[in-house]
């Protein structure tokens, strides 16, 4: 099974404008392009409860496409849940990603948010890493990862300029190392 993170930041590393939610109020058409078409290609797609909340006026559920969202009260969201279209779980990582590959699914694409990427990185479950960065600043906002101790290391697998203003799509493999 191959783990793909995927996420757009700005150039200094923010994946949130300050406190804003929403990402589709800075980003260029282009970055959308790139991820609409993206989510196409994956059997499941994973996201953090903030996250969520912040795109599920923008999320079409398919039978394609199995939408994950971690959250530490799966149970609230019962009344939405649409079995292989929409689940809830506050299972950890690991776990989920054994039993998504029991379910027969291959390419999982996770999307943040920073809590969600930290403790699939930590239990070393992503195996590459793809960021569109925008030539934005914003001083403040949420980071690729919550804080905390991480010892990873990137190995370019590839540019593209999505843009003339100058996003950049990166790609990497991840390598893991011991602390």
């Amino acid at each position: 099974m191959k783990v793909i993170l995927a996420m757009v930041m700005s150039l200094d590393g923010k994946t949130t404008k300050w406190d804003e939610a929403g990402i589709y109020n800075w980003t260029s058409p282009e970055d959308r392009e790139y991820f609409f078409s993206l989510r196409e290609k994956n059997d499941v797609i994973i996201m953090g409860r903030k996250t969520f909340d912040a795109a599920k006026s923008v999320i079409k559920l398919s039978p394609r496409c199995l939408r994950i969202v971690m959250t530490r009260t799966p149970q609230k969201y019962s009344n939405i849940a649409v079995k292989e279209m929409l689940e809830f779980t506050d299972e950890p990582s690991s776990r989920l990603i054994e039993k998504l590959n029991k379910r027969g699914y291959s390419k999982v694409l996770v999307v943040g948010g920073e809590q969600v990427n930290f403790h699939f990185l930590k239990e070393k479950r992503i195996d590459e890493i793809w960021i569109t960065i925008e030539p934005l600043l914003f001083g403040l906002g949420n980071s690729l990862v919550s804080p905390s101790r991480l010892n990873i290391t990137m190995e370019l697998k590839g540019v593209r300029k999505l843009n003339k203003k100058g996003t950049l799509l990166l790609k990497y493999r991840v390598i893991y190392n011991s602390f």
